[in-house]
């Protein structure tokens, strides 16, 4: 039985969504501000994590901020409806997915199987695989660790499986409905752009092609290209 962590001040909404989960087959535990949230978070090793962005004191920003210097536990942020600019900035920050507020309980249950279902067979494959190098990129699956021209490339583990999907079939364009299952684990949503965040937080961490232009080439109204050397 999966054991999550859900943070969130409201603690109606927090109760309903616990009851929902545990009829679904999760053992879940609560908090209801940030602080209690980290400290429960630095004592157990939760299977995912569920933060709602908006608490008063430690926002659920901060508490992905301070798990992200020691963990890649998965992560799914609960946003306004609406508000982009908390969307973006926890993904950025390496969450792996976000649903918007006010949400459906059976919303919530599908987001975190399709996380929880990427993350371990992630894991559970990665020992079969072997490092892919292609250019200046160097990716170990068994370590989940990737190196960008000999130095460490801090990447989150939805980056990571991003940046592994593209390089894997390096110079060839890849869909972004292909690239959301394979990466995301998941269709590709209208309107969703999560992967969009993800692309453009990895394009960052790479720096220009020395032509100047991204790495991952964008291929309009077709996919995305790994442009290699």
């Amino acid at each position: 039985m999966p054991h999550l962590l859900l943070v969130d001040d409201d603690t109606e909404l927090a109760e309903l969504l616990q009851e929902y989960l545990s009829q679904e087959g999760f053992e879940v535990s609560m908090a209801h501000d940030g602080e209690s949230g980290i400290r429960l978070l630095d004592a157990t090793p939760y299977a995912l994590a569920v933060l709602d962005v908006m608490m008063p004191g430690l926002s659920g920003i901060d508490v992905l901020r301070h798990l992200r210097r020691h963990s890649d536990m998965p992560v799914i942020m609960l946003t306004a409806k609406g508000d982009d600019v908390d969307r973006i900035v926890g993904l950025e920050l390496g969450a792996d997915d976000y649903v918007p507020k006010p949400c459906s309980p059976r919303e919530l249950v599908a987001r975190i199987r399709a996380v929880l279902r990427r993350f371990q067979a992630g894991k559970a494959t990665a020992s079969s695989q072997e490092a892919l190098a292609v250019g200046d990129v160097l990716l170990a699956p068994a370590q989940r660790t990737a190196h960008w021209r000999g130095q460490p490339l801090n990447l989150t583990s939805t980056e990571f499986n991003i940046l592994l999907v593209l390089v894997r079939q390096a110079g060839q364009v890849v869909s972004k409905a292909e690239l959301s299952e394979q990466a995301l684990g998941r269709s590709l949503a209208r309107f969703d752009r999560s992967l969009d965040v993800h692309l453009s937080s990895i394009r960052q961490k790479l720096g220009e092609h020395p032509d100047g232009q991204p790495w991952i080439h964008t291929i309009r109204g077709v996919g995305y290209q790994w442009r290699g050397a």
